[in-house]
């Protein structure tokens, strides 16, 4: 069996949820990466960005924005030493303006993703996974992207069973 690493961005806090704002104690993304990692056995990883976005959710988007914008890549806290052990990397975050967050951007751009098998899983309110997975495919030279998983938000606690489904597929 290959091994398997889980790397994903998630944010707790305020977030939306079925039309309104709801304080959440992990993020969507978070829930659905350790249910891959029950699954799989894989390695978790979590990006966290040196700059912390604001708790309030309206400010926190209006940041996404502006990084989408500019094209930025936001600081990390820490990256893996290497993903050299790893032949399937599982890629989780929500989708923010119709992508990644530019978190996600600065990490996977960090590393030669040649031969690596990619599976983007994102957690969304209904915009599924966006453009991700063409950005994907643009940012990971050399690696094979599959099509991803879309888990609505606030489904993401019980959503056990669609993700276990996909993850057995693959």
């Amino acid at each position: 069996m290959s091994k398997i690493l889980i790397v994903y961005y998630s944010r707790k806090g305020e977030n939306y949820c079925n039309g309104s704002i709801k304080k959440l104690e992990k993020g969507n993304t978070e829930i659905i990466a350790e249910m891959i990692a029950d699954i799989t056995g894989g390695d978790l990883f979590k990006v966290d960005t040196v700059k912390t976005y604001s708790e309030n959710y309206y400010e926190c988007i209006e940041d996404a924005k502006a990084e989408l914008r500019e094209g930025a890549r936001p600081e990390l806290k820490e990256y893996l030493d290497s993903l050299d052990n790893y032949d399937t990397i599982f890629v989780g975050y929500p989708n923010w303006w119709g992508t990644m967050p530019m978190a996600m951007f600065t990490f996977l751009e960090h590393y030669d993703l040649s031969g690596k098998r990619i599976l983007p899983f994102c957690t969304n309110e209904g915009s599924g996974m966006g453009s991700s997975e063409k950005d994907l495919k643009k940012i990971c030279k050399g690696a094979k992207v599959e099509n991803g998983l879309s888990i609505h938000g606030a489904e993401a606690a019980s959503s056990q069973k669609k993700v276990e489904t996909w993850v057995k597929a693959q």
